[in-house]
């Protein structure tokens, strides 16, 4: 791969990474404390990545893969999301920002299956050359992180309660832009599957409900959907917790979570292949566990290294679950279904799984709101916990130990 084609993909990943991180996270604090949302509410606002997961296939299958230039959609998509991130800047309550996530979202999950096309397109072994590109995304959502509370400070006390977290749309708006501007000087990546038949079951990976019928893979597609129950307090109000009790720059420190994504990403080849799936999965659920019970005892106080703690178990309560998964379900599908495999778990999880778990949460956290308007934190983050140490249990008992190969 030429040196100019590396930096351009590293660039478009950066972006990709850094519009997902400039928003997602902090919306949870914005949309309580500007628009005056309830916990039901925001779960429909986070709900929205749920429901372009599942329409994002279609988008990628009829249009994508069959018409269009992938870096074409590519560009128009986050030229559509520049627009869409300005009204959701400028919206002055819930009812008019939600059409606008939703919206935004519907045009957002669908690139981060273009991006990753317009990679695998220049790569000649993307085994070994993705990974170096791939990291620039994370890095992003890193800097995006960094950038609102350390260089902006837009999640400070005083800038929340002036509505500075706007300006977290409008940064996202114009990152957006330059991507969307940025995606038509790609190296081109023409559509492949104008000739082949496109069904609604290929699409949504159905083809690969036979693998089903083993009983470990049953049980791991189970666990997988409801761990995402858990999931979806995370990402849900994970910064509006650490921001209700004055935790100092939140944003900031939720990257810690990506910091630590990176580290045990390294790290995961040496424990899958020492230890195996079923222990490597074992020790994700158990992560989500201690987590949320850091969460519950932590304070801002002399407790903030609990929440620290807490945060940096991301990396392993997300690599050595949701990656040591993607492997196992390409050991498990053959080669006719592999694509198909890896579709079904995507829709299940972040399709289905986590529009229960946004609904969850949000009723969950409605349900423990104080007359302050603040929550009781501790009973809140006590339900995932012990969601998650279910899950645990039912993956122990119910999977059988099987040899999985670690493929990178």
């Amino acid at each position: 791969m030429k040196t100019t084609t590396r930096i351009q993909l590293s660039f478009m990943m950066f972006l990709e990474f850094f519009i997902w991180g400039g928003w997602f996270v902090t919306m949870g604090i914005f949309l309580p404390s500007t628009l005056n949302a309830s916990g039901a509410e925001s779960a429909l606002a986070y709900s929205t990545q749920s429901w372009g997961a599942i329409i994002a296939p279609f988008i990628i299958g009829l249009i994508a893969d069959r018409y269009f230039n992938a870096e074409r959609i590519l560009g128009v998509l986050h030229l559509l999301g520049a627009v869409l991130m300005y009204q959701m800047a400028t919206a002055e309550n819930f009812a008019v920002f939600y059409p606008y996530v939703l919206g935004y979202m519907i045009a957002y999950m669908p690139t981060l299956a273009l991006v990753n096309s317009v990679s695998f397109n220049q790569m000649t072994n993307p085994a070994t050359e993705f990974s170096p590109i791939r990291v620039f995304g994370t890095i992003g959502w890193i800097i995006a992180g960094l950038s609102i509370s350390y260089i902006f400070k837009w999640d400070s006390p005083d800038a929340i309660a002036n509505g500075a977290l706007r300006n977290t749309f409008l940064m996202t708006g114009v990152a957006s832009l330059i991507l969307g501007i940025f995606s038509f000087t790609l190296p081109k990546t023409p559509p492949k599957g104008k000739q082949e038949e496109v069904t609604v079951s290929g699409i949504l990976g159905l083809d690969a409900l036979k693998l089903l019928k083993d009983r470990n893979f049953l049980v791991f597609f189970v666990s997988s959907v409801l761990i995402c129950i858990p999931l979806a307090f995370y990402y849900q109000h994970a910064a509006q917790f650490l921001g209700e009790i004055s935790v100092e720059n939140p944003a900031g420190k939720m990257t810690i979570g990506q910091i630590s994504e990176v580290l045990f990403m390294l790290l995961l080849p040496v424990f899958f292949t020492r230890f195996g799936f079923k222990k490597t999965i074992l020790v994700g659920m158990l992560a989500w566990t201690i987590r949320y019970f850091l969460f519950s005892i932590g304070d801002a106080g002399s407790g903030v290294y609990l929440l620290l703690i807490g945060i940096a178990l991301h990396g392993i309560c997300y690599d050595f679950f949701f990656v040591s998964g993607q492997i196992y379900t390409d050991s498990k599908a053959g080669d006719s279904v592999k694509s198909a495999a890896q579709g079904l778990i995507t829709l299940a999880t972040y399709g289905v799984g986590m529009l229960i778990g946004f609904a969850i949460a949000g009723q969950i956290t409605d349900a423990y709101a104080l007359a302050d308007g603040g929550h009781d934190w501790k009973q809140i983050w006590t339900f995932p916990a012990l969601f998650a140490i279910g899950v645990f249990a039912l993956f122990a008992i119910f999977f059988k130990k099987e040899k999985v190969a670690y493929k990178s």
